[in-house]
């Protein structure tokens, strides 16, 4: 904390519009011993991936039961990351957020995959099913598919 005078104020906003927060250089350090080189990094995230796969087959197979025999959304089958982007054949992401808001499960705000998470036809999901225990996900998925067909049956009802 400081209270500074006018003049102190000025001259630190003089110097203070050159500083940058720059990397944290001892976390970079640790991160070149433990991985030791590019392989490992590979070798980690394969690791990575295998302990994801679970929870991505659970999220797809519940979504491909559910959603895609009536065409109410289409999603990413991704290669790698922590989110499917889903995207809604009706405006009504919005919506589908709050139901699951609604009953409990908080999820990805909509619109998150787009610059300051406006997206302009109110359709785009990002799901993360990697942040739910196992064991939780396929009835957040069911949820979630629930919630989508309910919003799409409001948006008809309109």
């Amino acid at each position: 904390a400081m209270a500074p005078s006018s003049a102190n104020i000025k001259a630190l906003n003089a110097v203070k519009t050159y500083q940058t927060i720059g990397p944290d250089k001892l976390n970079q350090l640790r991160h070149v011993r433990y991985f030791k080189n590019k392989q490992g990094i590979v070798d980690h995230m394969k690791k990575h991936a295998e302990h994801l796969r679970p929870q991505f087959e659970v999220a797809l197979e519940e979504m491909n039961k559910q959603l895609k025999p009536d065409g109410y959304a289409q999603w990413t089958v991704p290669n790698g990351g922590y989110f499917l982007s889903v995207d809604l054949t009706h405006a009504s992401a919005k919506r589908v957020e709050e139901l699951m808001s609604q009953a409990g499960v908080k999820i990805t705000p909509a619109g998150s995959s787009f610059p300051y998470h406006h997206d302009p036809k109110d359709c785009n999901l990002r799901i993360a099913p990697t942040y739910p225990p196992l064991e939780e996900l396929k009835t957040c998925i069911e949820l979630l598919c629930v919630c989508i067909k309910l919003a799409t049956a409001e948006n008809f009802l309109k």
